[in-house]
């Protein structure tokens, strides 16, 4: 039996910690869709024209998820993520993993207007964008990158006006998500209100 658990929100808010934390707690599968569009981006830089790579990608793409990590990935997944012929050839593949036997989490920026409308769960996980650029700073500098503050801010800036402004699918929370804002919250507390709103749904 299908159930799907859609999670949608802007970069470094927690979504992708708080959908991995889900799928392990009820053992669905996980689905960070951001890598999809990491893996059209990793193949646009390398050449390849962004339709042309998006209708071609397949599960090798994704076997190495810290090479699609980098900030020159992030900002072209960005650029080819408004293009709408790339979000139509990634639609059916996420549709799919969505409603696999035994459960799916899937974590991006319209799962629950978009991919998964009819979704069991559906949260929008945000943070303000200073708390959000102090995260991923750490995450950047722990990585090895050099880079400050300012310049991290921007960037999470501009990719919250670019995924909410496309015409294709913008960055929204569905009318029936639950809205965590993670400004505030520890890890454990935001993990622990996902899994009390799964629960909930698998029991009603």
């Amino acid at each position: 039996m299908s159930f799907t658990v859609a999670i949608d929100g802007p970069a470094a808010a927690g979504k992708g910690t708080i959908s991995r934390a889900v799928a392990a707690r009820f053992g669905f599968a996980h689905l960070d869709t951001g890598l999809l569009y990491r893996a059209v981006g990793r193949r646009m830089l390398a050449g390849e024209p962004p339709i042309a790579a998006a209708e071609a990608l397949t599960p090798d793409d994704l076997a190495d998820p810290d090479a699609l990590r980098t900030a020159a990935v992030a900002e072209a997944a960005s650029k080819v993520a408004v293009i709408p012929e790339v979000r139509a050839a990634l639609l059916d593949f996420q549709r799919a993993f969505a409603r696999r036997a035994g459960g799916a989490v899937l974590d991006g920026r319209d799962i629950g207007t978009v991919i998964c409308p009819e979704a069991e769960v559906k949260l929008f996980v945000t943070a303000s964008a200073e708390v959000r650029a102090e995260r991923r700073l750490k995450e950047l500098l722990a990585a090895g990158f050099e880079t400050d503050l300012g310049t991290v801010l921007a960037d999470v800036k501009s990719r919250d006006a670019r995924d909410a402004e496309r015409a294709s699918a913008p960055m929204r929370a569905a009318d029936d998500a639950l809205t965590l804002d993670t400004s505030a919250m520890g890890v454990a507390e935001a993990v622990a209100a996902a899994v009390a709103a799964v629960e909930a749904a698998r029991v009603g």
